[in-house]
């Protein structure tokens, strides 16, 4: 069975088949004397704010003005957890000043191992409070450098490396696709993601993205795995015709092709395509999966650990997707540390198999910060070996690019 064609469908008998390869990892064990750990007593919550940098939408996009931030939790030792606080997607409470105004009084005075105290609050109202996602990854970067090891081995180490996809920007033409998969294929990728053009309008056209699908194909030969996200924007007509051909050209993951709240109509499109339909990225709590995996709506799991209360939120939802057999597919975009949190989880997890690699290759470099995202000679990820989330800070680069520090 080739590891691209992996769904729920077959997943138990991939997942025996590849247990003994997981178990020596699985296996290793942190025996940790409390009394050996530094004094991991919070005492201090701040905010970077970096000045404004060009940046750009990549291949075909629009330049924009950037204005980064990242949130610091230091301890009383000197052992300081970042993440990155820069917006991402809508959510009904998300403030980076409210952030910070939260987490000092949240967290100052206590201590790292308290962690679930304040990192799994839950409001029925607004969901998960993307407060505490900010706060949790901090927070498991703290206590990754205090014993010296990556998250994922905290976590339970599965896997060393895991297999990217280029995952596309939102290109205009099948002629921009088709430059663009050969450009991946040239770097080393063996997979690749579709993020279809967006119209005038914010409208779509499905046929067009039919044609899309059909070049990349093509493009990509039958040997690169595909897969295929139109975040939301179809009807359930559209997403069925669209379903039918990914069925023809055997894509192996079909993602957000109805919004999130459509249940039925996602139901509709488990029974009727092969295509495993994958959903849950704009889902806001850990809680609100369940429903979902009875009522038969999606093939596969997807997350974003900052709706869902951190790297904590996430790896409830890749256990509870493992004990319904289902893989999960841990969403990755944006900023290196937003694809880090999500990387961990992924090297922790039995039921993953991909990484999801914005393109161009290289959108996460930082002049602050020491290490890169990068795939291996057989397509792969390897995992980071710096403890805590892995990708170090350079702090002298950093601070002559501060604007200022909220504090």
């Amino acid at each position: 069975m080739s590891e691209h064609n992996l769904s729920r469908r077959n997943f138990f008998g991939a997942t025996a088949a590849g247990a003994l390869a997981g178990r020596a990892a699985a296996q290793s064990v942190i025996v940790v004397n409390p009394a050996d750990l530094p004094d991991l007593t919070i005492k201090e919550v701040k905010v970077y704010v970096l000045k404004p940098a060009e940046a750009n939408t990549g291949q075909g996009g629009a330049n924009f003005r950037r204005s980064e931030q990242y949130a610091s939790v230091v301890t009383n030792s000197g052992i300081e957890g970042n993440y990155v606080l820069t917006n991402r997607y809508s959510h009904s409470n998300w403030s980076n000043l409210g952030w910070l105004a939260y987490a000092k009084r949240a967290l100052v005075g206590k201590h790292v191992l308290d962690m679930p105290e304040f990192t799994s609050q839950f409001h029925s109202a607004v969901g998960q409070l993307s407060y505490a996602s900010a706060m949790n990854n901090c927070l498991w970067d703290i206590l990754g450098k205090a014993v010296n090891l990556p998250v994922y081995r905290i976590l339970g180490a599965y896997r060393d490396r895991v297999r990217a996809y280029a995952s596309s920007q939102h290109l205009r033409t099948v002629e921009a696709f088709v430059a663009d998969v050969q450009h991946t294929k040239s770097q080393g990728f063996t997979a690749y993601k579709i993020h279809p053009p967006w119209l005038a309008n914010n409208e779509v056209d499905y046929k067009l993205d039919i044609e899309v699908a059909k070049a990349v194909r093509k493009t990509g030969g039958d040997d690169m795995a595909l897969l295929f996200d139109r975040v939301g924007a179809y009807t359930r007509l559209e997403a069925m015709k669209v379903g039918h051909a990914l069925d023809e050209l055997n894509y192996v993951s079909y993602e957000d092709c109805l919004p999130t709240d459509d249940m039925e109509g996602l139901a509709e499109l488990v029974k009727a395509l092969d295509v495993p339909i994958t959903m849950g990225e704009f889902l806001l709590s850990p809680y609100d999966y369940a429903k979902y995996i009875r009522f038969g709506s999606l093939d596969e799991v997807r997350f974003i650990v900052d709706n869902l209360g951190g790297i904590t939120g996430g790896m409830k939802v890749a256990q509870m997707a493992e004990c319904f057999g289902m893989l999960c597919q841990p969403h990755n975009w944006g900023d290196l540390l937003d694809h880090a949190v999500h990387f961990h989880c992924e090297l922790a997890m039995p039921n993953n198999v991909w990484f999801e690699m914005t393109q161009p290759m290289g959108t996460t470099d930082r002049p602050y910060f020491k290490d890169q995202l990068r795939i291996d000679k057989d397509g792969y990820v390897p995992a980071p070996r710096k403890p805590g989330l892995g990708y170090e800070f350079d702090y002298n680069a950093l601070h002559n690019m501060l604007d200022r520090v909220e504090t």
